[in-house]
């Protein structure tokens, strides 16, 4: 709308308010660009994502604290992906990363072991739950209208003057009428393989739901974590690992596994969907994906029941922890992209449908909430150079 005040925007969300899933269930982390593969869109929109983010914040009156994080080897075999995860780091242009040892760590962490670590003081924390309302009333108050609780399931050509529209429908929002659009972008989350099908989309990607459950540190033990302490990536398994996150309300999130959701919003184990777990057993990448990582997969089963078993992943960077000290937390569902040879999608992707004044953003990864308002760049650029006037 900035681009082109003349636009009429409105804004369609299935729930009743917006940023309910992945925007506000979320670890709250401003992340810096260090882990994604350079030159990739990943990278280069975190990068500049994360500064832009900032920016925002400070803005709006958000708070964002950049309170840093380090990554940690706790072994000697981690020691060679340490030093190539700092490489990576330097070659995205990730600001002040530093290589510390473990007396420097203690200093920065004194409650953390560890051999060596990258000091990443450009990561920070905010709730981006904010940042969407924020978004939200810069949007309606340049003119963009809101419908919410309207779950699009029925898309059809339509003409719109000289050109070839999409016409909106809801089975379920009785209550609310059919929205007519010239052109159409889509960025549904959990649902963005079912949207974009139905709205002329090629089949895949797909999205499996993976929950990750977080557990707490105790109000009076947040003191232990004084920013961020990650794990060096284990490129074996498909997920980052458990992390210890202090969050911009002063607690302290220690987590998370993952574990396969049975339903697109299953926030609880008890959480389940026909329709989405038929959908995700049937697709033949998850079982490519879950027998390539069977061990590992029952595991973090094995974790999500067993907080004694958590808690054990958790030691190594923190000896002294103990599960008096800890408590349950919130959980997440990450929308997986996977294609049907089992490999999981690990940047941005964009679906164009052929004929059709309409986008598709198919896959927006970790971090796309960092990267939100650099996202939102590239898909307007995207529109403006392929969907035409």
């Amino acid at each position: 709308m900035l681009r082109h005040p003349s636009l009429k925007v409105v804004l369609i969300e299935k729930e009743k308010s917006l940023g309910a899933h992945q925007s506000s269930h979320n670890s709250g982390v401003i992340h810096s660009g260090l882990y994604y593969q350079p030159g990739s869109k990943r990278a280069k929109l975190c990068v500049s994502g994360s500064q832009a983010m900032y920016a925002y914040c400070k803005e709006k009156g958000i708070p964002a604290d950049r309170c840093g994080k380090v990554i940690v080897a706790v072994k000697e075999s981690e020691l060679e992906r340490l030093e190539m995860l700092y490489k990576r780091g330097i070659e995205n242009g990730v600001r002040g990363l530093r290589m510390i040892d473990g007396e420097e760590l203690k200093r920065i962490e004194p409650h953390c072991y560890g051999l060596r670590a990258i000091h990443v003081p450009d990561t920070g924390i905010v709730d981006f739950g904010r940042v969407v309302h924020a978004m939200a009333k810069d949007a309606t108050d340049m003119g963009a209208h809101v419908r919410v609780e309207f779950e699009a399931d029925t898309f059809t050509d339509h003409k719109v003057g000289n050109h070839t529209g999409t016409h909106i429908a809801s089975s379920t929002s009785k209550l609310q009428g059919p929205i007519t659009v010239r052109h159409l972008i889509t960025c549904a989350g959990q649902w963005s393989d079912r949207v974009a099908r139905q709205s002329g989309g090629v089949e895949e990607p797909s999205i499996i739901p993976f929950r990750g459950d977080f557990l707490k540190l105790k109000p009076e033990h947040t003191h232990l974590v004084k920013g961020m302490i990650y794990p060096v990536p284990n490129p074996a398994f498909p997920f980052l690992g458990v992390h210890f996150t202090r969050r911009i309300n002063g607690e302290v999130w220690l987590g998370p596994n993952a574990v396969l959701a049975f339903a697109r919003a299953g926030y609880k184990f008890s959480d389940f969907n026909l329709r989405d777990l038929w959908e995700a057993a049937r697709h033949p990448g998850l079982r490519k994906l879950v027998w390539k990582h069977l061990r590992y997969g029952l595991g973090e089963l094995y974790r999500d029941l067993v907080p004694a078993a958590y808690l054990e992943h958790l030691k190594p960077y923190m000896p002294s922890l103990t599960i008096e000290q800890i408590t349950s937390g919130p959980s997440g569902v990450r929308a997986q992209a996977i294609m049907p040879d089992g490999k999981l999608v690990e940047d941005f992707v964009f679906d164009i449908p052929a004929g059709r004044s309409t986008l598709h953003v198919r896959n927006a990864p970790s971090p796309a909430a960092t990267s939100s308002l650099t996202v939102a760049k590239e898909v307007v650029e995207t529109a403006e150079a392929k969907l035409g006037g």
